[in-house]
């Protein structure tokens, strides 16, 4: 059975480093050579992080809230309940980091890259209905 791995084992007996074998430039951050920017990037959510930071705490609270139904034995139709309210909230932050996205990410962005961008957002849209 040929290792999984094997692309990254050849790549690592060739690089100059982990990371050049791992990760080609501008991938997961790394910029080996490139030139380094220390800004955050604009994101479609940087004006609003800390209400999706603190909407995301509650559906966190929300989903400890379902573990202990379990592990309390509550009935089954009251945590299904629970799960669609869970659901519902993931997806009002989908719609959000969407709507951001496309007017900063896609509409945003130099003419040449609108078109690369809008087929990256509609393949996540594409991700997000096919949930379940």
């Amino acid at each position: 059975m040929p290792d999984e791995f094997e692309d990254v084992h050849q790549r690592l007996a060739v690089a100059p480093s982990l990371m050049d074998a791992l990760y080609p430039p501008g991938v997961y951050g790394y910029t080996r050579g490139m030139a380094e920017d220390t800004t955050a990037p604009v994101r479609g959510y940087t004006t609003t992080k800390d209400q999706l930071q603190a909407r995301l705490r509650r559906i966190e609270g929300q989903v400890r809230g379902v573990q202990a139904m379990v592990a309390d034995d509550r009935y089954c139709i009251d945590v299904l309940t629970q799960i669609g309210a869970i659901q519902a909230a993931l997806d009002k932050v989908a719609l959000g980091l969407l709507d951001g996205h496309a007017r900063t990410c896609v509409v945003g962005v130099e003419a040449s890259r609108q078109e690369e961008r809008t087929a990256e957002m509609m393949a996540a849209i594409g991700r997000l209905m096919r949930r379940g």
